[in-house]
């Protein structure tokens, strides 16, 4: 049955069905040629792939990012961001890392973090004499944080996969997202040296505080959550509905850039969102069901036994299998499939399962800005109005210093491990 489910898969994705229904059509069709499952199965597998209080978490935080994207709360990120960096060298694609930084803070998605900031940004960069390549590359590879750094959604589905706490991945997130924040911001800089891209004016003490102030609101939000869920006030689940109880708030009321009418289209595409969020979870999920059936993770894991039973070489190779699969798949869908393979046997080479999990979605984030099939880089081309040939070549730089933060995450567990373990 898993030769026929895998042989299914490959043949849907090269005939260019999108991964989800491809995923649900290759389990039917290897369930139905093995015929020793009744059908009707499958979607019992389905819902209940689905049917988890974590995931719940899911929905909340993607509306939440919505109602702060739609908020105003974008445009004070990145104006607090310019009046504490602005007046670097490459200013703007210094902006552009560190307000990512914060807007991942909140949003949870690398998606939706390119589009609500490298709509302001991109513009703004090529008005200033910036390259096209570089302004549409800093953007895509700084949206990457958006899914690093807490909250995260793919932190959740991972969490969810492999019953490990949310909780813990969030908290192990912080450190890697800012150790690639602050890579990203070195690279910016001495790329930006190199060509020569003007700085922004310094901003005064005065108009720096003016800017904090005015985007303290949205910086409180992480303060929040992780604080919440750390301080046994509510669990990940609850803090997602307490972001969209306070971006409403803050949207609607203080800020004053949410209407009633506004309302229902930023309900409406968060809707949508998590539609196609879930139904990739359900059928990713039944899929992965049929391989623990198959035993394929047993396969696995003896697999990379007979190669190697040291496990910096299982690191090395799982991340060249990551990076190749985050090339072709979306992340949600090869956290879903793979974590529950990869997890057990990591464990078995005396790996954390909240380490290893840091290593998949670190190295999965790149494949949002690597072609053929990078969201984040096509979010930016549509932006800066160039070629994907053209973005991936202002992307190259920034992926080499993205592949030495994976090797040192990788084989530096403390990196990810430090802060649960200090918080236990």
């Amino acid at each position: 049955m898993a030769t026929i489910l895998f042989i299914s898969l490959f043949g849907f994705l090269i005939l260019g069905v999108p991964i989800a229904v491809a995923l649900g059509l290759a389990s039917v069709i290897a369930v139905w040629w093995g015929g020793q499952i009744p059908l009707l199965i499958l979607a019992q597998r389905e819902f209940t792939s689905i049917d988890s209080f974590p995931l719940m978490a899911i929905p909340f935080f993607i509306l939440a990012g919505s109602l702060m994207e739609s908020g105003g709360i974008s445009r004070r990120l990145i104006n607090f961001a310019n009046s504490l960096t602005g007046h670097i060298k490459g200013g703007l694609g210094v902006v552009a890392v560190v307000t990512s930084m914060f807007f991942g803070a909140i949003s949870g998605s690398s998606a939706a973090t390119v589009a609500a900031l490298g709509t302001i940004l991109i513009p703004a960069m090529i008005k200033r004499g910036y390259h096209r390549n570089f302004a549409g590359g800093v953007q895509a590879v700084s949206g990457e944080l958006g899914v690093i750094i807490p909250p995260s959604i793919p932190m959740i589905l991972y969490a969810v996969s492999t019953e490990t706490s949310v909780g813990d991945m969030f908290i192990a997130g912080v450190i890697p997202g800012l150790l690639i924040g602050f890579s990203l911001l070195l690279a910016v800089y001495f790329i930006a040296k190199r060509r020569g891209y003007a700085s922004e004016e310094r901003v005064s003490w005065p108009g720096r505080w003016q800017a904090f102030k005015e985007a303290s609101l949205a910086l409180i939000m992480p303060v929040i959550i992780l604080g919440g869920i750390y301080g046994g006030i509510f669990t990940p689940t609850e803090a997602a509905g307490v972001a969209v109880a306070y971006a409403f708030v803050i949207g609607m009321f203080v800020y004053r850039e949410i209407t009633w009418k506004s309302l229902l289209p930023i309900l409406g595409q968060s809707v949508i969102t998590t539609s196609i969020v879930m139904f990739i979870i359900a059928n990713a999920g039944l899929f992965g069901w049929i391989l623990s059936r198959e035993s394929v993770p047993q396969m696995v894991g003896d697999f990379f036994a007979t190669i190697s039973t040291n496990p910096f070489v299982f690191l090395l190779l799982v991340n060249l299998l990551l990076f190749i699969v985050g090339m072709f798949f979306e992340t949600g869908a090869s956290i879903i499939i793979l974590a529950p393979l990869l997890t057990p046997v990591a464990m078995q080479f005396g790996i954390d399962p909240v380490h290893f999990g840091l290593v998949m979605i670190v190295n999965l984030a790149m494949g949002m800005c690597t072609p053929p099939v990078g969201v984040n880089l096509f979010i930016s081309c549509q932006i800066a109005k160039i070629s994907l040939e053209e973005i991936t070549k202002g992307v190259l730089p920034f992926l080499f210093v993205l592949i030495v933060d994976l090797l040192l995450v990788s084989y530096i567990p403390q990196i990810s491990l430090w802060l649960p373990h200090l918080f236990k």
